[in-house]
């Protein structure tokens, strides 16, 4: 929650704060889909290196660490340094997510993946919408940008503190789930033996690729509403805070859901997916709030029920590794999304609709294969 009060509150004024820097539409989409990519490539090493190591708790907390370069926003005066700053953000959360995940997938266990993954998805949200809302404060009482990235330093500080008292009181997460293997060594030593990844996942990862590489970025669409004036400063961070109060609500129910028929649940991505530029590049405000609800309910399933599934289709000993080239993938897809959308934009919103339309038919095709195919092990996973 406390991570999320700092990276989101950033996120949700950073298109505008580059774009007055100097950056322009193509910049900044090329700045997000960089920061993305490098965000999710780097899992893919610190995953596979939280399986060798363990040491899922010191990752996580050197990646929480690199929080602090978003209240050093304060002090660029150059879109080039603000850039960096971001991506160096982006960096930590690739170095922490693998353990964090991983740490999760435990735990949920327990609890159901859907609904775990879910809560903690609606308590990110949390702060998701506490960080927006500091911005619009800040902008109503002075207008300055650089005040809020100030006030961010205090959740940093407290977050690293609840870390360590986190990893003193569980500082062996894998022990609760690993209890259960014990329970039948037979799936243990079947598991154990089990070097390569099963093909539903590469298929579910290909799907991941697709769906993902057409859904628009929030700062390219706060770009959009503030060069052309549609709603002022003061609002775009309340815009992006209904979106995260949507994805809290929507992670518990779809967590549920999810839990109920499987990636059934996911069929609903690529067609809310294809809808959000629609409405979110027109020039009515009532248009847009509806694409932000839309996005919300996106940007909720991304973080729930496609990071849950890979705990039920990958055994305990390569999930870190799963989650690594999971996430690696999504963030490919969200450097050529957003890359190939913000160049796009300067051409024509006709050109993004058809762009994010075509991806959005190919990835809900292949999502039918898909869900047959998990079937068969949702069904023994719930018994």
């Amino acid at each position: 929650m406390l991570g999320d009060i700092v990276y989101e509150g950033a996120r949700s004024i950073s298109g505008p704060y580059l774009a007055l820097l100097g950056a322009g539409a193509s910049i900044i989409g090329i700045v997000g889909g960089i920061g993305e990519f490098v965000g999710y490539a780097l899992r893919l090493v610190f995953g596979y290196f939280a399986d060798k190591t363990k040491a899922y708790w010191t990752l996580t907390i050197i990646g929480y660490s690199l929080l602090f370069s978003i209240p050093l926003l304060a002090v660029s005066n150059r879109w080039q340094i603000a850039a960096l700053l971001l991506i160096i953000e982006r960096m930590g959360k690739a170095i922490r997510s693998p353990s964090r995940d991983a740490i999760l997938s435990h735990a949920t266990k327990q609890v159901g993946r859907g609904w775990g993954f879910g809560i903690h998805e609606a308590l990110d949200q949390i702060g998701a919408i506490i960080g927006p809302l500091i911005f619009s404060t800040v902008f109503l009482v002075n207008s300055e940008y650089k005040a809020g990235f100030v006030i961010l330093v205090i959740p940093v500080i407290i977050l690293l503190v609840l870390l360590f008292i986190a990893r003193s009181e569980v500082p062996s997460p894998q022990k609760l789930e690993i209890y259960e293997e014990f329970e039948n060594p037979k799936k243990l030593k079947e598991n154990e033996k089990r070097e390569k990844l099963p093909k539903i996942f590469w298929l579910y990862t290909f799907f991941t690729l697709l769906t993902v590489m057409g859904f628009v970025q929030y700062p390219l669409i706060a770009y959009h509403l503030n060069v052309n004036s549609i709603i002022s400063n003061v609002w775009i961070p309340v815009f992006y805070a209904i979106a995260m109060g949507v994805d809290g609500i929507t992670a518990l129910i779809i967590g549920k859901t999810y839990d109920k028929i499987g990636l059934k649940s996911l069929l609903i991505v690529p067609l809310l997916t294809f809808a959000v530029p629609f409405f979110a590049f027109s020039f009515s405000k009532i248009f847009v709030l509806f694409s932000i609800i839309i996005w919300g309910i996106v940007m909720g399933i991304h973080e729930t029920i496609m990071r849950a599934a890979i705990a039920d289709l990958i055994p305990l000993e390569r999930r870190g590794t799963a989650y690594g080239i999971f996430n690696t993938v999504y963030g490919l897809s969200m450097f050529i999304g957003g890359t190939s959308v913000g160049f796009l934009y300067d051409i024509s919103f006709v050109y993004v609709i058809t762009f994010v339309v075509i991806i959005e038919i190919i990835s809900l095709a292949l999502l039918f294969p898909l869900t047959r195919g998990n079937d068969q092990l949702h069904q023994s996973t719930k018994s």
